[in-house]
């Protein structure tokens, strides 16, 4: 067969190069080894699927994959290295990705958006997430941390920068299961209110609180920030692991909205995953087209630099930024080592497609910001008509008391 024979021709002259310990094995029982002692094995498992295999970049190996067309065996971190070196070699593509396409978000799309990315199950996350079901970046004083003890960390580092009080009107947009809102509450002694638009998260959230006994300190709704009416409604804005939906188009409405919403003296916090390229384009060599097919639909990634010009535009003055690219490689991959160890819960949870996209979403993602291919940053901002009275202290010291 022609597909055949040009795959096989692309992978000898790759396997004559040496040092990929990967094996490429065909339905016809053929086995290609690329390097010595392979660790990692690509199992082609028909025929129909050698012609959508003629460009090898992560998209084009990710949906093999999950359709079903190529079995992988082997770790799956070490399946993820290999593909990357294919993807360099014969991906088709140069490694930089397209420019942002100034994608269309309103309520519609971005709830369906959020629907498909977290509505999934429940007991799907509690297998590889913390016991608080914290879906967002750890903070690691060490290696030495536990994945529950590193989340913890982060909610205290967040509301540490924030510098709750009690009674602080707090709000968290994109809130989750409740994790921050909870420990706001609880240990703060906040005044706390998340939004989602995900219906699995808001019902689990409820309970949550209800059976801690913080409903009179805390509660979560089910709606979209944009239709949070009034000015100055809160002291303190947290935004962790959210503006990833908001679109590069809706960054100004987005910003405005939390100055809005932020009293006079207020302090706001927005945590996101951020683009490494300065024009904000898509991770390239295929993997922003695979996050885009199967993970998160309309997803846009802004650059710092475009962060920092719209909040400053929409009159909010940053006062603080901090890099947390290496504590998400770290948090993605021990929650990708969870769900590898309980696939077959998974399966039972979310069905054996989802699954086989989650295991390289989560791996994939610990590689992309290990080799610095997306990253993450926590914005720190002050609404203040007197800027001669900052509601920030003069030095960091406060955040790590």
């Amino acid at each position: 067969m022609f597909f055949q024979a040009s795959l096989e021709r692309k992978l000898a002259e790759l396997g004559a190069q040496g040092g990929v310990p990967l094996a490429v094995e065909f339905w016809d029982g053929r086995r290609i080894e690329l390097g010595g002692r392979p660790t990692v094995t690509f199992r082609v498992l028909r025929g129909s699927a050698l012609h959508k295999l003629t460009c090898l970049d992560l998209a084009t190996l990710g949906r093999a994959y999950v359709e079903g067309d190529l079995e992988l065996v082997g770790p799956i971190d070490e399946a993820l290295r290999a593909a990357e070196v294919l993807a360099r070699r014969y991906g088709g593509k140069p490694d930089k990705g397209r420019l942002p396409r100034l994608l269309r978000h309103d309520r519609a799309r971005d709830a369906q958006a959020i629907r498909f990315h977290y509505d999934v199950s429940n007991d799907f996350y509690r297998l590889w997430l913390d016991e608080r079901m914290v879906y967002s970046c750890a903070y690691f004083r060490d290696g030495a941390q536990t994945l529950e003890q590193a989340q913890e960390a982060k909610l205290d580092h967040i509301c540490r920068k924030l510098r709750l009080a009690p009674g602080d009107r707090l709000l968290d947009i994109g809130c989750g299961w409740g994790a921050l809102v909870m420990h706001a509450a609880e240990r703060y002694g906040a005044d706390a209110t998340g939004i989602t638009l995900s219906e699995n998260q808001h019902a689990l959230a409820g309970e949550r609180i209800r059976a801690a006994g913080l409903q009179d300190r805390c509660r979560v709704r089910l709606q979209d920030y944009r239709d949070l009416a009034g000015e100055g409604l809160f002291d303190r804005i947290a935004s962790v692991g959210m503006f990833e939906h908001v679109g590069l188009k809706n960054l100004p409405l987005y910003f405005a909205a939390m100055r809005r919403l932020l009293a006079d003296g207020g302090i706001a916090l927005n945590h996101g995953i951020t683009a490494v390229d300065p024009d904000s384009r898509e991770v390239g060599l295929g993997a922003g087209d695979f996050v885009e097919q199967y993970v998160f639909p309309h997803g846009e990634l802004p650059h710092l630099s475009l962060v920092l010009h719209e909040l400053s535009a929409a009159g909010l003055e940053a006062m603080d930024v901090e890099t947390l690219r290496l504590h998400y490689a770290r948090t993605l991959a021990q929650w990708s080592r969870r769900l590898e160890a309980n696939l077959d819960a998974a399966r039972r949870h979310a069905g054996e497609k989802r699954t086989r996209v989650w295991r390289l979403y989560l791996a994939g993602c610990a590689h992309a910001f290990e080799r610095n291919w997306v990253t993450i940053h926590q914005v720190l901002a002050v609404k203040s008509a007197d800027p001669a009275r900052n509601p920030l202290p003069w030095t960091r010291d406060y955040m790590y008391r």
